[in-house]
Order: C-alpha cells, then sequence, then structure tokens
C-alpha cells in the first residue's frame, strides 16, 4: 500500500519537531531557565506580576520569594475577571478560552484559561512531538491515508459574558486543531462537538463504520462505549473486522491500566499501538515515548516551568516545591507548574512518581487527594488499577468502572476494610472467586495492605458490589458530570461516592 504525501509531509514535519526537543533536553536547567525568563518578561505587562512584584529572572529561588505554591482557590478571582472580559490579568491581552476541568473530586468546575499562544505553543505543540516520537519508533506508520477519530468533549459560551469560551480541553484542542488533523478527522467538527454526549457516540458510530479509520484518541471508557456501538451495529466479535487498518490508539484522561486487557481482546494485532498521553486542562506535560508503558517523557520546554512537591509537603500549611535539580528518582510528587497560560506555581493535583532524571521520566500514580489512608495502608490508585488489571487478565475478564471507598471501624471489636463497587463489562462467574483474588494481589502489590490483612487485625477482607451496567453513568448524570472528559473518582479517604453510586445501583 502506497504511503500518502499527507501522510509524509506531516512526518517530516514532526520529525523535526521532535528532533529539536531532544536536543533541548539534552540541557534541561538551561532550558527551564528560558522558560522562566521568558514568563517573567511577560508577567511585567499583568496584574498579577505587578502585584505580586514578580522581577524578570530566571531563578527559582526568585520566584519562590515572589509567589507562593497556588491552588484553583487562589487564582480564582484572577481568572474570573478575565473571563469577564478584563485584560492583563494572568496575561498579556484577553483570553476567550477556558479550559474546565473535570474534576473528579470536587462538584464545582475549575475554569482554566488558556490563551491562543499556550494552545498553539502547548497543547498543538505536543500533539506534534507526540506524533514526531510515533513517527520515529514506527517509520512505516501510514495514518493520514485513512481517517483519524479525535473523541472531544464540547464547549459553550460563559453565561455571564459570552464572548468567553468554556469547555473540556479536548473540545478546545478540536477547535485549533493543525490543518492536516482536520482534512483527515472522521467526522466533522459539528458532530465532534455535541454537547449531548449519548447522542454523539451514536452519531459517530454509525458515521465511521464504513470509514477506513487510522487512529483514534480519547478517554478509554468512552472509547469502550464507542467500540460497544460499532460491534453492535456491525455484528463484528472484534474491532479489526471493522477498521482492518486501524494503526494507533491514543489513550489520556486516566489510567489505561484496567481497560489494557480489554483493548487487546478488541485488537489482538500487534499492528495497533496503544499511547497514553498526560494532556490536561492545565496544559500538555508527557507521553509515552516508547513501548514500555510505565512511564512518560517530560515535555520540558513547551511553555512550562516545572517544580516538584515531595509528598511530605502535600498537607503543609506553607508548602515547600523544589527544582528538578533535587528530585530523586522513585520518589512520589505532586507537579507544580508556571505557564504561559496564566497559572503560577499552580498544584495539578495530580501524583507522579520519578523513573528518570536526565531526560526527565515519571510515572503517573493518581491524585494527590485520590488514595485510601485510613488504617495506615497508603493504598494508591495505581496499586488498585494493577491489582484490577492482573485478575481480570488471569479471569478472562474485564472492568468498565470501579471505585472504592473505607469501611471504618464500628464497635469494640469491628474491624475496617475497603469497599469497592464495580461495574464489569465482563463479568466473572463467580464473584467470590475474583473477591478473594483481588484481596490476595492487593496484598502482594502494597505491603503495607498486606500488614493491615495480616490475620484481620486491623482490615477485613474487601467487600465487593457488583453494579448494573450503566450504574456509574447514571450516577455522573445526575451530579452533572457526565460526558467524554468527566472522570469517575477511583479512591476516597470517605465513603460519599461509594454510598451515592450504591443508590444508583439498586
Amino acid at each position: 500500500m502506497k504511503i500518502s504525501l499527507l501522510n509524509n509531509l506531516v512526518r517530516w514535519q514532526a520529525l523535526k519537531q521532535f528532533g529539536v526537543l531532544q536536543k533541548q533536553l539534552a540541557a534541561p536547567e538551561k532550558l527551564q531557565n528560558q522558560v522562566l525568563l521568558k514568563l517573567t518578561v511577560r508577567a511585567q505587562q499583568t496584574v498579577y506580576g505587578q502585584l505580586n512584584h514578580l522581577p524578570v529572572t530566571s531563578d527559582q529561588g526568585t520566584l519562590q520569594k515572589a509567589i507562593p505554591v497556588n491552588n484553583y482557590e487562589s487564582v480564582k478571582p484572577f481568572i474570573q475577571r478575565m473571563m469577564h472580559g478584563e485584560a492583563d490579568v494572568l496575561v498579556p491581552g484577553k483570553v476567550t478560552w477556558y479550559a474546565k476541568s473535570s474534576g473528579t473530586t470536587s462538584d464545582r468546575s475549575k475554569y482554566i484559561p488558556t490563551p491562543d499562544r499556550f494552545m498553539q505553543l502547548n497543547h498543538i505543540k505536543c500533539g506534534w512531538l507526540l506524533a514526531g516520537c510515533i513517527f520515529k519508533n514506527r517509520p512505516k506508520l501510514d495514518l493520514f491515508s485513512g481517517k483519524l477519530l479525535h473523541m472531544a468533549g464540547s464547549y459553550q459560551p460563559y453565561d455571564e459574558y459570552p464572548a468567553s469560551k468554556t469547555g473540556d480541553v479536548s473540545s478546545l484542542i478540536l477547535e485549533h486543531m493543525p490543518w492536516p488533523t482536520r482534512f483527515a478527522a472522521a467526522v466533522d467538527k459539528q458532530m465532534a462537538l455535541l454537547g449531548n454526549t449519548d447522542d454523539k457516540i451514536e452519531q459517530i458510530a454509525q458515521k465511521i463504520i464504513n470509514s477506513d479509520l487510522r487512529s483514534i484518541a480519547g478517554a478509554p471508557t468512552w472509547m469502550t462505549v464507542l467500540f460497544r456501538q460499532v460491534l453492535d451495529i456491525s455484528g463484528k466479535d472484534q474491532l479489526l473486522d471493522v477498521w482492518p487498518n486501524l494503526q494507533l490508539i491514543i489513550h489520556g484522561g486516566m489510567s489505561f491500566t484496567p481497560y489494557r486487557q480489554q483493548f487487546k481482546d478488541l485488537l489482538p494485532s500487534p499492528q495497533v499501538q496503544f499511547i497514553d498521553v498526560y494532556n490536561a486542562s492545565e496544559g500538555y506535560f508527557s507521553f509515552q515515548d516508547h513501548i514500555d508503558p510505565s512511564d512518560h517523557l517530560v515535555l520540558l520546554g513547551q511553555e512550562i516551568y516545572y517544580e516538584l512537591l515531595p509528598a511530605s509537603e502535600w498537607d503543609c500549611a506553607n508548602p515547600r516545591a523544589i527544582d528538578l535539580e533535587e528530585a530523586e528518582v522513585g520518589a512520589l510528587y505532586a507537579p507544580v507548574i508556571s505557564t504561559t497560560g496564566g497559572l503560577w506555581r499552580y498544584v495539578t493535583g495530580d501524583s507522579v512518581r520519578i523513573t528518570s532524571l536526565k531526560p526527565l521520566r515519571w510515572q503517573i500514580v493518581g491524585r494527590m487527594r485520590e488514595h485510601i489512608n485510613v488504617f495506615g495502608e497508603e493504598v494508591m490508585v495505581s496499586d488498585t488499577d494493577k491489582a484490577l488489571q492482573q485478575v481480570c487478565a488471569k479471569l478472562n475478564i474485564s472492568v468498565y468502572q470501579y471505585t472504592v471507598g473505607p469501611v471504618f471501624f464500628s464497635g469494640l471489636h469491628g474491624r475496617g476494610g475497603h469497599e469497592w463497587v464495580i461495574e464489569f463489562e465482563h463479568p466473572p462467574a463467580d464473584i467470590e472467586q475474583f473477591t478473594h483474588l483481588l484481596d490476595l494481589t492487593m496484598q502482594q502489590i502494597n505491603s503495607d495492605y498486606e500488614a493491615k490483612r495480616y490475620n484481620n487485625l486491623a482490615l477485613s477482607r474487601i467487600k465487593l458490589h457488583v453494579a448494573p451496567k450503566g450504574t456509574f453513568n447514571r450516577w455522573l448524570k445526575a451530579k452533572g458530570k457526565y460526558g467524554l472528559q468527566n472522570k469517575v473518582p477511583r479512591l476516597a479517604n470517605h465513603r460519599q461516592y461509594v454510598d451515592e453510586i450504591l443508590k444508583f445501583s439498586f
């Protein structure tokens, strides 16, 4: 099959940009200093920079003295002023576009300024870098001779000031896509940006059933919904029977671990490559740049200055972030970012584990607040994802959604525990066997959990509820969180999510 001219043009441009990145990553300190200098120069024109007396600098210590570590509440008043049309607040000029954070652990939405400069030089530029990495690893890949599907959310005018637009970051990216991707799009922009998720997936499934689809990008949960629709319509058992030239799945927004086996069952061929990306509302941070899916290459220099917040500082009143040069391999951190999008020393809320310093690589562990440590067990999302993946592979089953909460001590002789609510894609034949294996696997993965489970002294065995299909989506709809970019919280130190979802189960 002859590779198209468009595919060759895209490959040439992408490889060129990725080559520049590789040279830059050889000197990360210099690159960081250059970014910080550029950020502080631009800050001189802003209300925020002047209020904080932020000097032009390339030194992290100077930045730390001027601006404390921030969260969304710290910058929200400034963002609201921008959303109402005020110029030169966090960035020079006015900002039209705002990425609406899905907010897994909060009912309140967060609006992240996404000026055109940041969209082009971060989100879109990193998309080119990803393409360069993909073509570097697979020189004969032919994506642009067929069609590409980008599963996006939607955007809408801001009620209080319609000139400002708010929406999922995926929809903002789709609106600003470079021309090669628009040319090869499997569905038109109007369909891709439909607000009603159920209607959107149904229409997309009907549209792409006869397309020569080469690549799909989106969140794993919603791709599985689309795949079910396509297989139902086509009557096929495997997706390669529908799209024989499918070569690439780009996934992000949540851990792929619980879904990996299910996708491989649907696409049982080495011709399909799976790539994980960390493209959040706040910025495009990293992607999987090699076949090993365990970690990501951090994209230094793309309009973001990075610091790291050690886990020991997460609950401090005045946390101290460290420079990348102080990072330790194997340690747990939260990324702290300053960007040309207007965020200054902003804690993203995610947790990462450093796997390499030069180049900088990390594993995405989960959310800072998304863990269970009621009994000293220190269970992270990466633990539960890994346990589910291993048990599902052993029993040849698959999970669609899940959440876990604590069972608190009750009475003098009561024991604590973990309560799981799981919605299966393909359920196990024996729930008791599944629960037993899941509990044993959790003990093998997490030594703190194992210690608390020893002889049932502190923790009882996992308590499991099987939720009927559709339960989690009904819960998301009830909370106004139903959409392609919204995520179910996996773990919590409280019972709110477990109790709410159980009400929708039965």
